[in-house]
This record gives structure tokens, C-alpha cells and sequence, in this order.
């Protein structure tokens, strides 16, 4: 026996209509905690829910695990529905098919490492037989590194060996969907990037359904097959990675998620349904996208819209333009910040401030007059 086979990935979740509200008054509907969430999760893949607090994300998740019931909505597990507003389904959380990490890891501090990893074994859905259970617990605590420490105390543990032992108890409950609500928060930054990588991993190696929430965008990017950007309890977006991050759909996606310049302009002319370029009217000048996620609506000349450029997507050099170009601006530093590898620098267009990554050596200081120029092919024009 492997390890590996501990864990089925023959599997897939769907969402559809999803909503919650919290504290409905007579005759009234509540505050909403979220609404009409839907996706769906291939076997196999790591899903991330991001977004600010308050958005809906951990209410999503607790919807999945059993520990909320929604108002609306169905949920399936591996084409199984274990919930269903509409035909009064609700499979309680100890029968649905997943396996749960909470930001505090839930290790139980009387209990030494062994115990709390073997703890599913013994009195989960599926019991095994002393012998048995001690060597799935060892080969799982191999594999998360803590094989050592499987007579010691839970306490002893540091952060980040908890987590990894909240992790292998985790897939020792032989889950079809593995769901994580934010376990890398309590960690310093230089152990959060070591153990998301750690995490990816594991998640790579048994090929186990993973839904994961975070506030985190750097976790979410650099983890991640899907990302669902969430918002007031409403689903802003949902692509990888690369998708959210190069061709946000929103301004709120576009803020969120990375550094953006947002300026606000109107649409210069009409779009046409075959038009992959747009021209908008800004207080920087008129400038060109190259990318734009086409609305529902096409815009029509003089609607409000957003110009969305990343701060790696500008250049700056010295002096000021010869040549009149697509997207090629005067501007005046305002502050630059030495990071040995580049210069962090804010620009001025007129009024309009910009943040930009300059050359490391770029020979112009606070005050002096430069040339900006935004990369059309990686500037976005954005109407909702």
C-alpha cells in the first residue's frame, strides 16, 4: 500500500444558486450573506475562494462542509447531491465526504501528535484495525515530515508543524474534497511562503479535490488552478490565476487582486461586438487598451469606464518623449524607493498619479521630468 492510495480522485463539486442570509426578520429577508454562488470543481483541482473579509468566502465553505445550511441553492459531491434547498436534502457534515482544516488547525493539545493523526482512523467514517491504523498514520507522517515527532505532544509542536499535522489528519480521513479555511494566517510571512508551497504539493501528490479560502492574494495566485473572486457575497470573477490577474473583470478584481493604476476616463467611440481595441478619453490624455472584457452591453461613446494599468506594465525612462506614440506621456517623479533590483516610483501625469517599476538605474530623482509610456498591449479598459 501507498499513501497515495489513501485518497480518491475520482472527483468533483458543484455550487448552483447558493445563498445564505442571517437574521431575517418577519415579513423581511435578512442580511445577505451570499448570494446566487455558483461554480464547479474539477477532480482533482485546487480551487481558491479570495476576497476581502466579509465577502462570503468561509460562509461558502461552511456551506460545503455542513456547518451552515443555506437558504437557496443545491450542492453535489462526485454527481451525489448532499444538498438541496429545494427538496429539503441536508447530508449532515459527518456523512458528506470531505475533511476540513479550520485556521486554528484543531489540534487537540491532550493528545500526542500519533493520536491526533490517527484519531479519523479510529473513529471516523471508516475504522481499521490497530496494526493497520498505526501504518497509515506512519506513512502519512512521513510524508509530511513529522514522522519524529509522533511521540510528542501536539503542544511541543511549532506553528508550522501544526499545520502540517492539521493537513495529514486531514487526508488520513480518506476525503473525496479536502476544504482549508485560511491555515497559513497565523504564520509569519517567511513560513507562509514555505509551507504553500509544502501544501501544493501534498495537495499535487495524493490528487485530492482541494477548495481553499483566503483574503491572501499571493497565496491564492501562486496555489491555485481556479480562483473565484468573491465581493459582498457575490462572485466577481472566477478564472486562473493568469486570468484574474492580466484580464480582471472589475475594478474591484483589478484593485484586489495586485497592484493597478485605475483611471477613470470615458470610452473615446463606440465598441463595436469584432473591436479589440478601445480608446478612452482620460485626464493623462487619450489612451489605448489593447484588453478589455466585453460587457454585457457594448458602450457607446462618452461612457464612463476605468483605465486599468499594472505598475510592471509602464515604462519610465529619462528625460522627455521625441516621438508622439500610442500611450507616451510626459510625467514628473513625485517619490521613488531603491529595492536593488528596481525602482518602486510614483509618477505625475498632470494631476494624475501613477505607480510604476523603474530600472534599478534609472537616473532621475524626485522632482526631475521623465517619459511614461503604458504597454497598450497590457492596458484594460474596464466598465463595471
Amino acid at each position: 500500500m501507498t499513501v497515495q492510495n489513501l485518497v480518491s480522485s475520482d472527483y468533483s463539486v458543484e455550487i448552483s444558486g447558493l445563498e445564505k442570509r442571517y437574521n431575517p426578520q418577519r415579513g423581511g429577508e435578512g442580511s445577505r450573506g451570499i448570494e446566487d454562488v455558483s461554480f464547479t470543481v474539477p477532480s482533482g483541482e485546487f480551487l481558491t475562494l479570495l476576497g476581502p473579509s466579509g465577502c462570503g468566502k468561509t460562509t461558502t465553505l461552511r456551506c460545503l462542509a455542513g456547518l451552515e445550511t443555506a437558504d437557496r441553492g443545491e450542492i453535489s459531491m462526485n454527481g451525489r447531491p448532499v444538498f438541496s434547498a429545494a427538496a429539503r436534502r441536508d447530508v449532515s457534515p459527518d456523512a458528506r465526504p470531505i475533511a476540513m482544516v479550520p485556521q486554528s488547525y484543531g489540534i487537540w493539545p491532550h493528545m500526542k501528535v500519533f493520536d491526533n493523526a490517527a484519531f479519523p482512523l479510529r473513529h471516523g467514517r471508516t475504522t481499521y484495525p490497530r496494526d493497520e491504523t498505526r501504518k497509515r498514520v506512519l506513512a502519512m507522517l512521513e510524508q509530511v515530515g513529522l514522522t519524529e515527532y509522533a511521540d510528542r505532544w501536539a503542544t511541543q509542536l511549532s506553528g508550522g508543524q501544526q499545520q502540517r499535522l492539521a493537513l495529514a489528519r486531514a487526508l488520513l480521513c480518506e476525503p473525496e474534497v479536502l476544504l482549508l479555511d485560511e491555515p497559513l494566517s497565523n504564520l509569519d510571512a517567511k513560513l507562509r511562503a514555505q509551507l504553500r508551497a509544502e501544501l501544493r504539493s501534498f495537495q499535487q501528490q495524493f490528487g485530492v479535490t482541494t477548495i481553499y479560502v483566503t483574503h491572501d492574494q499571493g497565496e491564492a495566485l501562486a496555489m491555485s488552478d481556479t480562483i473565484v473572486v468573491m465581493n459582498r457575497g457575490r462572485i466577481e470573477q472566477i478564472g486562473t490565476p493568469n486570468e484574474i490577474y492580466d484580464s480582471p473583470a472589475s475594478r474591484f478584481v483589478a484593485d484586489f487582486v495586485g497592484s493597478a493604476n485605475l483611471i477613470p476616463g470615458v470610452t473615446q467611440t463606440a465598441v463595436g461586438s469584432g473591436d479589440r481595441v478601445v480608446d478612452a478619453k482620460t485626464a493623462v490624455g487619450v489612451v489605448r487598451c489593447e484588453r478589455f472584457t466585453a460587457p454585457p452591453v457594448l458602450p457607446t461613446a462618452g461612457q464612463e469606464l476605468s483605465v486599468c494599468v499594472r505598475p510592471e506594465n509602464i515604462r519610465v525612462t529619462a528625460g522627455v518623449p521625441d516621438t508622439e506614440t500610442a500611450n507616451r506621456f510626459t510625467a514628473r517623479i513625485v517619490s521613488s524607493e531603491y529595492l536593488g533590483d528596481r525602482q518602486e516610483v510614483v509618477v505625475a501625469v498632470g494631476d494624475t498619479e501613477l505607480r510604476a517599476h523603474a530600472s534599478a538605474h534609472l537616473g532621475a530623482r524626485p522632482g526631475d521630468e521623465v517619459t511614461v509610456v503604458l504597454d497598450p498591449e497590457w492596458t484594460i479598459a474596464l466598465w463595471s
